[in-house]
């Protein structure tokens, strides 16, 4: 059956200083499979939205269908204002966001500077080589890597090196938002915390709008501003952590009063 026409909606007026982000009645479908239906969220201005679901949910897949990887079967997308379907929008997404795949998803026959010097050449061609190398090294150091990782592949960096040279890359355009996708996936405890430490910082310092896919609970406790749940092919509950774990829901209250969920919570305190 063919989807009916998309209604024009008012969340066109939304302020966009309030949500860079509005989605409205979203459908994702692989073939007979639908992974989402009537999907709505709205991302507030400077703020870390942690998402988080069982497997299954579609968690990368709404993330892809934001950035504009994937067209949705149904529904919306406004992104700053602009709707991403039509012209113009997805191009003002791509300019102003920047994208933290898993394991960071560098080009691994090229230099950790010259991964982050991929983006600036795409948007300034004309940018001396020099040039774009001195803000390839800035970014490097931004996110707390020494100028000696510059001319290193992925390959002999650690884990969380990669992970900074990925994140590296993400901020090579200014974005004001940033999308991460299990950031501190494979981390050990202390590079975890010292990678969500970085994260907290730089969405302080730079103002970011953060949309960020994580199981990690530790993550969920220390940084993010709100939690949504995905779940049933929608959002079941969005808010502050402590009012998604009170969500009369059987995977929430498993998954926010297990025993991982009490040790984040006593490390919070």
């Amino acid at each position: 059956m063919s989807e009916a026409p998309i209604a024009e909606s008012p969340i066109a007026e939304s302020p966009i200083a309030e949500s860079p982000i509005v989605i409205r009645g979203l459908k994702n479908q692989f073939g007979s499979q639908v992974v989402h239906q009537g999907l709505d969220l709205e991302v507030q201005r400077g703020e870390i939205l942690g998402v988080v679901g069982g497997s299954g949910t579609g968690k990368s897949v709404l993330m892809r269908t934001i950035l504009g990887l994937r067209p949705p079967q149904g529904g919306q997308i406004e992104v700053f204002g602009q709707r991403i379907d039509r012209a113009g929008g997805l191009e003002s997404l791509r300019r102003r966001s920047g994208v933290l795949f898993q394991d960071g998803a560098l080009f691994s026959s090229l230099s950790v500077a010259e991964n982050v010097e991929v983006p600036i050449k795409a948007q300034f061609p004309s940018l001396s080589a020099r040039l774009r190398h001195e803000l390839a090294l800035l970014k490097i150091r931004l996110v707390g890597l020494s100028a000696e990782a510059a001319p290193k592949l992925p390959s002999e960096l650690s884990g969380g090196m990669r992970k900074r040279a990925g994140l590296a890359r993400a901020l090579a355009l200014d974005p004001e938002l940033l999308f991460l996708d299990e950031p501190t996936a494979g981390l050990d405890p202390i590079g975890a915390a010292a990678f969500d430490d970085l994260l907290l910082t730089l969405k302080q310092s730079l103002g970011l709008t953060v949309f960020l896919i994580t199981h990690d609970l530790d993550t969920l406790y220390a940084i993010c501003d709100r939690i949504a749940v995905l779940g049933e092919k929608r959002i079941l509950t969005i808010g502050p952590i402590d009012e998604v774990a009170a969500f009369d829901h059987d995977w929430v209250q498993n998954y926010f009063h297990g025993p991982r969920a009490r040790a984040a919570q006593a490390a919070r305190r």
